[in-house]
């Protein structure tokens, strides 16, 4: 646990772990108290390294907007401070269009990259505008907020699926909490960052193994999305998961799949 200046920004961070190094970004309005179960799980095969994305936890806020390329920036930043001149990139959400613009913008770095129910913007298409659900009623917020997490979260297709209810109840109570006016600003300015994102002609540039891992029946970050990502990474592997844009808490085979696509360079490439 951490602190350090990169680019102005009083970045909190945390390393784990031990072994090859994996540099981890979140997602959108997720903070590392949130994700901590999730990167627990690659700790034991991997030196761990995730930060709050600036704006949000324990992160400083900053007093102006951003861009996408501002937050790869931060991402580097934290690298060089590691002393990591390559490493492994894994990026959940909003957190892989951010992996995105870091793996365009400094690919001989990267060893091996996973993108996780993500989108290229542009003319690869587009995440859900989150920012958009906050113009409606709470009723009609909560149910469109399911519906995008799973296109079959339905009432009738959740009563007749508790565990997925349940999964769904403990998103929701992540965030439950009234925010405060700062992080409020925080997360609106994420937002506007997220709805500038556009990396899709520039991902020819990508010349790491890639894994580009989406779930069927997501209404966030569509499997199309994740189709047109693979297709402009050279050599890049696409594999669809039972599940929504949560499919890596919903299918039992994800999270072993990509510990085994990070696994399989990491011997030669761990220095």
């Amino acid at each position: 646990m951490a602190n350090a200046l990169i680019n102005g920004i009083d970045v909190y961070y945390e390393v784990s772990g031990d072994g090859p190094p994996l540099l981890f970004i979140n997602g959108s309005g997720s903070t590392i108290d949130d994700v901590r179960p999730l990167t627990a799980l690659f700790a034991p095969a991997f030196r761990v390294a995730i930060a709050d994305s600036r704006g949000m936890g324990r992160t400083s806020v900053p007093e102006a907007a951003y861009a996408m390329a501002d937050l790869a920036s931060d991402a580097v930043g934290l690298a060089d401070r590691l002393g990591w001149a390559a490493f492994n990139l894994i990026g959940v959400s909003f957190g892989g269009m951010v992996a995105q613009e870091v793996a365009v913008t400094v690919p001989a770095r990267i060893q091996r990259l996973v993108l996780v129910c993500t989108s290229s913007g542009g003319a690869g298409g587009s995440s859900y505008p989150l920012q958009d659900l906050a113009q409606l009623e709470p009723g009609q917020r909560a149910a469109q907020s399911a519906r995008i997490m799973d296109t079959r979260f339905t009432p009738e297709w959740l009563a007749a699926h508790p565990e997925e209810q349940a999964l769904l109840d403990r998103l929701a109570r992540q965030r439950s909490e009234e925010p405060s006016a700062s992080a409020q600003r925080g997360a609106e300015l994420q937002l506007q960052a997220r709805a500038g994102h556009d990396v899709f002609d520039r991902l020819s540039r990508i010349k790491s193994p890639t894994l580009v891992a989406s779930g069927r029946f997501d209404g966030i970050a569509p499997p199309e999305n994740g189709a047109q990502i693979a297709a402009q990474i050279s050599g890049a592997e696409l594999r669809l998961y039972e599940g929504g844009h949560g499919f890596f808490l919903q299918d039992p085979t994800a999270i072993p799949e990509v510990m085994d696509f990070l696994r399989s360079g990491s011997a030669a490439e761990h220095v």
